[in-house]
């Protein structure tokens, strides 16, 4: 397989994309909070994820953020990933998952990633609705 036709996006401009896509997402105040803590250590993992997760992945055209929300919850979920969840978990309300989307993906989770992993999940989507709703 090759390489799609066409120039491509300088780093610059996936960038910029994905800030965008990230700010979106995730909110304003959430990436200035990570932004805000970026250390020498953690810069160049803090460009990694805005160009790649945000600038290539989130920005491109084949799924709508509805659908990646639900298979990133997913994800998170099977993993064990949970502050990363309830992250996750606002950014599906802010994508349009409804309360009872999210309690389908956590449900679904609980056959394929098993009870514990859901219930978990559960309890951190309790946590983030309950602030949300506050």
């Amino acid at each position: 397989m090759t390489r799609p036709d066409g120039e491509g996006l300088t780093d610059e401009e996936r960038y910029d994309q994905g800030m965008v896509v990230r700010r979106e997402v995730l909110s304003d105040a959430h990436v200035d909070r990570a932004i805000a803590g970026t250390t020498e250590l953690t810069a160049d993992f803090q460009d990694f994820i805005t160009r790649v997760a945000w600038g290539d992945v989130w920005s491109r055209p084949g799924l709508d953020r509805r659908s990646r929300s639900i298979a990133v919850l997913t994800s998170l979920i099977a993993h064990g990933h949970h502050e990363e969840l309830a992250m996750h978990v606002r950014a599906a309300l802010r994508n349009g998952l409804t309360v009872d989307e999210i309690r389908e993906v956590i449900l679904q989770s609980a056959v394929y990633s098993g009870v514990p992993a859901a219930n978990t999940a559960f309890r951190v989507a309790n946590e983030v609705l309950a602030e949300e709703t506050s």
